[in-house]
């Protein structure tokens, strides 16, 4: 799967640390990742119940929906596998930060997060590639899934940005741009949590 769409449109690649980490937090990355694939359907059910007039948005998301739910599952089912039992975690900084910067009924408002959208989806993405071969000893099957799932997951950054850039009311380019800064110092810079989409472990 060629994913350089998504690594020339991150502004950071996810660092070594992190990496390294993730091998001593199989299990909680485990139960985020499940997490993750819920409140990704979550925040693509409200998008469509939030913008019912919007026909591309239905169409794109409802296939979303679908699938990250189906991810769910199946993490849920590797979890199970694995003797890991699903549990509550806090959230990392990385969605609510990301969020942060968003004016509620402004008229950029859907734009931008359909742009943060988009970035999660590739940061999922680009983690899920850099991910596989580090795991790939330890855990060959997981390794496999993590390369599964790449498709789906550069679709979903793709379809995101299509939509930003299809509801926008002016250029995006710019906040396409400030998005992306932001995201590269969340992924880069010290975190006090690991979880799949945090920073470098302090």
């Amino acid at each position: 799967m060629d994913i350089s769409a998504v690594n020339q449109f991150l502004l950071a690649p996810t660092p070594q640390a992190w990496l390294d980490a993730a091998l001593d937090n199989m299990d909680i990355l485990l139960i985020d990742h499940a997490r993750c694939e819920k409140k990704a359907a979550s925040t693509a059910l409200s998008l469509m119940f939030k913008f019912p007039e919007r026909e591309s948005l239905l169409h794109k998301l409802s296939r979303l929906a679908r699938e990250e739910l189906r991810h769910f599952e199946q993490v849920f089912e590797l979890m199970k596998q694995r003797g890991v039992q699903y549990q509550h975690l806090s959230a990392s900084r990385y969605a609510a930060e990301m969020r942060a910067p968003v004016t509620l009924g402004h008229t950029g408002t859907l734009t931008d997060v359909l742009i943060i959208g988009a970035y999660i989806e590739a940061r999922s993405c680009e983690r899920f590639a850099a991910l596989a071969p580090v795991v790939e000893a330890r855990d060959p099957e997981l390794a496999k899934y993590y390369r599964f799932l790449l498709k789906s997951e550069s679709r979903h950054f793709l379809d995101y940005l299509a939509l930003a850039r299809e509801y926008a009311p002016e250029p995006i380019e710019q906040r396409i741009q400030f998005f992306g800064e932001l995201e590269a110092k969340l992924i880069t810079e010290p975190d006090t949590v690991f979880r799949f989409h945090s920073g470098v472990p302090s």
